[in-house]
């Protein structure tokens, strides 16, 4: 046997595999009724908390049933503004203006980030 041919045998081919973590993407749905002092609360305070807590794992989807009250029948609105969570399953609803940071975190069912030490 060659050193060639021993090196060939000996040598081994490493084949790299990228491993992707899979984040958890939320859909969330606001149902609103136009511009109204609470809409516009409930989507500002909904937009601070995704940005805080789910930065770039989030889709936010606005709907306002002003516009297309059919929509509201889907998931089953009685209330507005109401946040619903479609994905990850299961569906969770939260009723209000979101200004209860807490509240809204539980109601994700998303742990906080922890703030850092200035």
């Amino acid at each position: 046997m060659t050193m060639s041919a021993m090196t060939k045998t000996k040598t081994k081919t490493k084949t790299k595999t990228k491993t992707k973590t899979k984040t958890k993407t939320y859909e969330l749905r606001l149902y609103v009724a136009g511009q109204t002092p609470k809409s516009l609360a409930a989507l500002s305070n909904l937009k601070r908390i995704c940005e805080t807590h789910l930065a770039g794992q989030y889709r936010i989807e606005v709907i306002d049933l002003t516009k297309t009250p059919q929509l509201a029948a889907g998931d089953q609105i009685l209330a507005l503004p109401t946040l619903v969570r479609r994905l990850p399953e299961p569906i969770k609803k939260i009723i209000g203006d979101l200004s209860n940071e807490e509240r809204v975190l539980v109601g994700l069912d998303v742990q906080p980030v922890k703030e850092r030490a200035v």
